[in-house]
């Protein structure tokens, strides 16, 4: 008997995108760091004794354990930002803006279709609306669609292969994006951590094939094509849907946060309390040190309490969504005034009339990668900014943390995204 050993660097992720009607629409490959992550628990109920003593100075202490049911699987996960523009005879339109990540962004604001032709995310809840929306000059995504108490599921297949013919794959039925985490370290390369969860993890080994001529037989099974370095194809017993996996071989697709920028204005009507480099245009110029953007969907999963039987989760369930993160910089101090520094920042936080603004609103603007070339814009238009915390260290900095929100309490205008590929 064969004994099959199985490594974490021989993995491969792969996501399925299906609509409403739960039909496949397209495959995507995502490379992910070392440190991925997925599991599933049981919970339990417990039944203990308690008495005193009987006549015989017994005292029974026994317990019991009793399986309710099968708590949500969790995954994690990181990947690099990776921008790129389609290239002729490849997956998308040629010139197109695209992202290796996209389709995580896409089924975290709220997408339910995929539009072959377009190659663009769209909701059909609303009316179509583009969730992603590319052309020759970036791709754009926004979170105008997220506001619905489910999120469309998707399919992720963790494939290991070290042994070509003979792989192992897991798939993650129904999961969801809860969070993504940009992080821009200033001397690191741009990362995003995702984290969220799924109905069910499912041992797919024996429904996966490996092939030199794949062809569809078997709706929900896997074949893997040996003929093209094990390429994921999904069978939908009619045709193959083959992942997209433009952009991953890239090796200029990577982003260093060395380069990253941020800007500050404050809004027209905070100008006098927040005027900014010249007293009135409220623009504040800072350098910054590292930095992380959180986005977060706050899912929970609904799960039946049916006594007797072990209950199987049933769905996700939009929390409220939350965009947050912080920014450091070096305290930097010029003696003139109205600067628009770090330190100018944080004495118009602490002037006396700024602290009868219960909610400020400033325009932040992160250009992970620069204001140039290939780059990751993340907008939010009506930030609330708190007051910055002194950090002591070798060089004394100032860390500032944000939140996103929309311009009002119903609005999904909080952030923006926007991948230039070229």
């Amino acid at each position: 008997m064969a004994d099959n050993l199985y490594f974490s660097r021989d993995t491969k992720l792969y996501a399925t995108f299906k609509n409403a009607a739960g039909t496949i629409q397209a495959a995507f490959e995502l490379p992910i760091l070392d440190g991925f992550s997925f599991s599933q628990a049981n919970n339990t109920s417990e039944i203990t004794l308690s008495e005193m003593e009987s006549s015989a100075g017994i005292s029974r202490r026994g317990r019991r354990l009793f399986n309710d049911s099968l708590a949500p699987a969790e995954w994690s996960f990181s990947t690099y930002v990776r921008p790129f523009e389609g290239a002729a005879a490849g997956d998308y339109v040629t010139g197109d803006n695209h992202a290796v990540e996209e389709v995580l962004w896409a089924q975290m604001a709220g997408a339910d279709s995929y539009n072959e032709t377009t190659d663009e995310f769209e909701s059909a809840k609303f009316s179509d609306a583009l969730v992603t929306d590319t052309d020759g000059t970036d791709l754009d995504i926004n979170f105008a669609s997220s506001n619905r108490a489910v999120l469309q599921p998707m399919d992720l297949y963790f494939v290991m292969e070290t042994n070509a013919t003979n792989p192992v794959v897991y798939k993650l039925q129904d999961a969801a994006v809860n969070e993504a985490t940009i992080t821009f370290d200033v001397d690191g390369i741009a990362t995003i951590e995702w984290s969220g969860f799924a109905k069910d993890i499912k041992d797919w080994t024996s429904k996966t094939t490996v092939s030199g001529t794949p062809t569809a037989a078997t709706d929900g099974n896997i074949i893997l094509d040996s003929s093209a370095d094990n390429a994921f194809n999904y069978d939908n017993g009619a045709t193959l849907v083959t992942a997209k996996d433009e952009g991953v071989s890239a090796t200029d697709n990577f982003i260093r946060n060395r380069l990253t920028q941020l800007s500050i204005v404050s809004d027209a009507t905070l100008r006098t309390e927040f005027g900014g480099a010249s007293g009135s245009d409220g623009i504040y110029s800072l350098t910054l040190t590292g930095g992380s953007i959180t986005i977060s969907n706050n899912i929970e999963y609904l799960t039946p309490e049916e006594i007797g039987k072990v209950n199987l989760p049933l769905e996700n369930v939009t929390g409220s969504r939350s965009v947050s993160g912080s920014f450091t910089c070096y305290i930097n101090f010029d003696d003139s005034s109205n600067a628009g520094t770090s330190t100018d920042l944080f004495n118009d936080f602490k002037g006396t009339d700024a602290l009868d603004i219960v909610t400020n609103k400033f325009a932040l603007d992160f250009k992970i990668g620069g204001a140039t070339g290939k780059r990751l814009e993340v907008s939010m238009p009506t930030a609330h900014i708190e007051i910055p915390v002194t950090n002591i260290e070798d060089v004394i900095s100032f860390e500032t943390n944000f939140h996103g929100l929309p311009s009002n309490i119903s609005g999904t205008d909080e952030v923006t995204l926007a991948y230039f590929g070229a």
